[in-house]
């Protein structure tokens, strides 16, 4: 994984990222306030199968309104995450932080499908109370995107945060 991160970092589309001073930071932020965006979504959709927020609307409005959001934040974080990947690659796969935080998506991607998947058909009228398992799944939904949003700032400290554990080569 060394040499690919070194060839990819020697790369002319990698050395623009490194040397226009303005495209890193740009990208930082629209990953960030995505990030946001999916957190926030993700949050909604979980307090309404808890019942805790829009009770009055069936769970598939409630799905409808913000799976959108979810899913085309998920697809900008995707395309500014990977060109930050490209113009840093060697700080990114040295992470711990960074690979923790790539498993931990995916595990949220698929079970935020998941839940929509599952719960919409059933979700289809107003009032629709959800078992406990489903309830406990959208807690851990929620504290599974703050994992991933502590992780993505982890990364900058990886040595910091992980000490021995880093995969950072010892300086």
């Amino acid at each position: 994984m060394a040499a690919f991160a070194e060839w990819l970092q020697a790369t002319p589309v990698s050395v623009t990222i490194q040397s226009v001073k303005w495209i890193v930071p740009l990208l930082q932020a629209i990953h960030i306030l995505t990030i946001g965006i999916v957190f926030v979504s993700s949050v909604m959709i979980a307090l309404r199968v808890l019942g805790k927020m829009r009770a009055d609307e069936p769970f598939a409005v409630v799905w409808g309104r913000f799976a959108p959001w979810l899913w085309g934040g998920i697809v900008v974080m995707l395309v500014s995450g990977l060109t930050l990947v490209v113009g840093e690659p060697i700080r990114e796969f040295n992470s711990l932080s960074f690979w923790i935080k790539m498993a931990l998506v995916v595990v949220g991607v698929l079970s935020t499908g998941v839940m929509g998947r599952t719960l919409r058909p059933a979700g289809t009228t107003v009032g629709t109370e959800f078992s406990p398992g489903a309830k406990t799944s959208a807690i851990a939904l929620i504290v599974l995107w703050i994992f991933i949003i502590f992780l993505g700032r982890a990364i900058a400290y990886d040595t910091e945060v992980w000490g021995s554990w880093s995969l950072h080569p010892p300086t």
